[in-house]
């Protein structure tokens, strides 16, 4: 079997149409979405519209949760963005999204860890910033969670770890932004450090899960462009070069 692993999107639509012209020719079995689907000033709507008649097997990311849940007074300028150009239709795709998934039975599909939407698996923040996490912290938050293969996204950082029982964790990394910054639980930022589309090609093998990552151009300055024109120069600098202003 041959798993295409697609992670927040995050409403560029560029990104999504270069990595689904990719897959095209890589022979895959089934594409699976980790969520964190529209949320961010470019094309929510639209990046809805291309994803639902694909009926790809998707869970919700906490921007998702957030867009639904949160009073729209008191949210994030990404979310925002999102709740105010989304219809009703698109409202009730994302309501109708599972918060995990197990594609099968040893495949198990989470969007940060599988006790939380919002905490980091393999990085880890400290009052220094963003760092790749411990072994230790890793195996900590995989927690109970059975299967031989975990998907994961969140971070937007392509990386994968093998646990020494031999559950392997994979974070394909972002489809649509390649640089961000937060502030909790500590001021931090990741930075990719390119601009391309990333996804993840996961392959059982007769010596177990085989790891392809994938790095997709793109019409990255056309998706710059419109978030400078939504008053977002932090996501037009990040979306062209993978990093965050200085």
């Amino acid at each position: 079997m041959r798993i295409a692993v697609l992670s927040d999107i995050h409403g560029n639509l560029w990104a999504l149409d270069a990595v689904l012209s990719d897959l095209a020719r890589r022979n895959v079995d089934v594409t699976v979405n980790l969520g964190d689907i529209l949320s961010g000033p470019l094309l929510p709507a639209e990046t809805a519209e291309r994803l639902m008649p694909l009926g790809l097997p998707t869970i919700r990311g906490n921007h998702e949760r957030q867009v639904l849940e949160h009073d729209p007074a008191r949210m994030g300028e990404s979310d925002r963005w999102a709740h105010d150009h989304i219809s009703a239709i698109h409202r009730d795709w994302i309501a109708a999204l599972p918060a995990s998934l197990r594609l099968q039975e040893d495949v198990l599909l989470v969007h940060g860890t599988p006790g939380s939407d919002l905490v980091y698996w393999m990085e880890s923040v400290d009052p220094a910033g963003q760092r790749p996490a411990t072994y230790a912290e890793v195996l900590e938050r995989a927690g109970d969670a059975r299967a031989s293969l975990i998907l994961c996204g969140h971070t937007h950082v392509p990386r994968a770890v093998q646990l020494e029982d031999g559950r392997l964790l994979v974070n394909p990394g972002s489809v649509g932004l390649q640089a961000y910054s937060d502030v909790h639980p500590h001021p931090h930022k990741a930075e990719i450090g390119t601009p391309h589309a990333r996804y993840a090609i996961v392959e059982r093998t007769g010596r177990g899960w085989a790891v392809e990552q994938h790095a997709v151009p793109y019409d990255w300055e056309a998706a710059a462009q419109v978030a400078q024109r939504h008053g977002r120069p932090e996501w037009a600098f990040a979306l062209r070069t993978g990093r965050m202003p200085a």
